[in-house]
């Protein structure tokens, strides 16, 4: 006589004999959506320095006149993107002019947006922004991979009272790429090469989702190079991706190098960032820029960006401006810090990292 198996055991067997096949695949690096900041390092102006932007340049004032807290505590608000610009100095003192500063005098990379414009920077040497970064993530091992988003600022600014910035070539893209490995060592970094594997090009990898686990990416960051296709080219070199490099480069989705992209408008690119990131790209898209829409309070560009399934939506109001009227800001929905992309897991999975 044959036994009947009470529906739990029938059921325990069946998933030990693989026939349970319709488990969700684990999350991955590029599953997630997450608020960041744009120009994070960014303080505000001096009062008599905008002051005075104000009475020449009234629309370039605006856009300028917005600023941010300290890194650490916009990680500890939520942020899991932040953007630095970088300008190259490496003897020290190119943009040191008249100021008193004595870090703007040593050599090594300097986060500044407009040197000798608007210079006011929470963290003005780079290793210093990257050593607060650090110590925040060793405290908080558990944090979703974090994107660190470049500019590599050549600006000639001395015509409009500024300071010209010096250009990058490869030796300048190698120094950062070194000045970025002496802080965050191989435990700390998901690279090109992580992702790439035996792939024969970085795009096969990401067409294939290779990219790392979250459960195995948690502490860890992503660094993007935000820059035209031919800075990007000088960066690349004669790699077929972007073999021992640091960065993720933003290109076209043909490249070769392709994983990562920015693509800055939700309303008009849309269609293609929930195209890319349904294909296994990360997308950078903003929720405001210029301060436009925190004066107008206009939460369309925001809602669209939330929507987009976009990895990382940019924002320059992590909190509200108190000057403004209408409280905008931008924040996950129900305040999470991190949740399930809504292109990729439309079915969700809750906060993927609740602040303590």
């Amino acid at each position: 006589m044959i036994k009947r198996l009470v529906p739990a055991t029938a059921a325990i067997l069946a998933a030990s004999n693989g026939v349970a096949r319709d488990a969700a695949p684990p999350l991955r690096l590029n599953d997630i959506a997450v608020i960041g900041t744009h120009n994070s390092y960014k303080l505000p102006m001096p009062a008599a320095t905008m002051a005075k932007l104000r009475a020449g340049a009234p629309q370039m004032a605006d856009a300028l006149d917005y600023s941010h807290r300290p890194l650490a505590e916009q990680l500890d608000a939520g942020a899991r993107q932040l953007e630095i610009d970088v300008n190259y100095d490496p003897q020290g003192g190119h943009y040191a002019a008249d100021s008193d500063d004595p870090r703007l005098k040593r050599p090594g990379f300097k986060v500044l947006h407009i040197p000798g414009i608007d210079n006011s920077s929470s963290c003005v040497l780079l290793l210093d922004c990257l050593r607060t970064i650090r110590a925040w993530s060793d405290g908080h091992p558990d944090h979703v991979p974090i994107l660190l988003m470049f500019n590599a600022k050549d600006e000639q600014n001395a015509a409009r009272g500024g300071i010209d910035a010096l250009r990058y070539d490869q030796a300048a893209y190698d120094a950062l790429d070194a000045e970025i490995r002496s802080v965050m060592g191989p435990g700390k970094l998901v690279t090109p090469d992580d992702v790439q594997g035996r792939y024969p090009t970085l795009r096969d990898a990401v067409l294939a989702n290779n990219w790392p686990t979250l459960k195995a990416s948690r502490g860890r960051f992503l660094f993007a190079l935000d820059e035209s296709p031919e800075k990007v080219a000088v960066y690349r070199g004669r790699r077929r991706s972007l073999e021992k490099r640091v960065f993720f480069i933003n290109t076209d989705e043909a490249s070769p190098a392709a994983a990562y992209l920015t693509l800055n408008d939700p309303i008009v690119d849309g269609a293609r960032i929930r195209r890319d990131v349904a294909a296994g790209y990360l997308v950078r898209t903003r929720a405001d820029a210029n301060t436009r829409e925190a004066r107008a309070n206009d939460t369309r560009p925001r809602d669209a960006a939330l929507a987009s399934g976009a990895q990382y939506v940019s924002t320059d109001y992590l909190w509200p401006d108190p000057r403004l009227e209408g409280g905008y800001r931008v924040q996950q929905p129900g305040g999470m810090v991190a949740r399930c992309n809504p292109v990729r897991r439309p079915a969700g999975c809750g906060d993927l990292e609740k602040r303590r």
